[in-house]
């Protein structure tokens, strides 16, 4: 016959026990990238020839100052896009005069939590 365990060796293996579903079920600390959520203009979407507003909402705050847009013209060249710094921490905006044609902006952005993502947003200018 197995011995009875004493008060205070119950006492700790519930304690441990408390402990370890506490640890379980405690939430995970958020390493998240910033995720583009949407952009003006949309992916694979057409826009108007003329000046073109450039927006990009990311889920997380941003360090803008060092964060990236790059323009990817019809002939495959490419210009870097100024980043406005007024407006939400989470938006990237600028604006670029453009033909008709297919473009792409490549992007990189740090997000405030030290995480760097990148992507691509495809559009066309259309004739007005």
């Amino acid at each position: 016959m197995t011995p009875r365990p004493t008060l205070p060796r119950l006492l700790a293996r519930r304690a441990v026990a408390a402990f370890l579903l506490l640890g379980l079920l405690a939430p995970l600390p958020a390493h998240a990238h910033a995720i583009l959520e949407e952009s003006v203009p949309a992916q694979d979407g057409t826009v108007p020839a003329g000046t073109i507003g450039i927006t990009l909402r990311y889920n997380s705050r941003l360090d803008k100052a060092r964060s990236r847009m790059m323009l990817t013209r019809p002939d495959r060249s490419q210009t870097s896009l100024p980043i406005m710094q007024a407006g939400p921490p989470d938006v990237l905006t600028s604006s670029i005069e453009l033909k008709p044609g297919a473009y792409s902006i490549r992007w990189s952005v740090l997000a405030t939590d030290g995480h760097l993502t990148r992507g691509d947003v495809r559009f066309t200018v259309t004739e007005q």
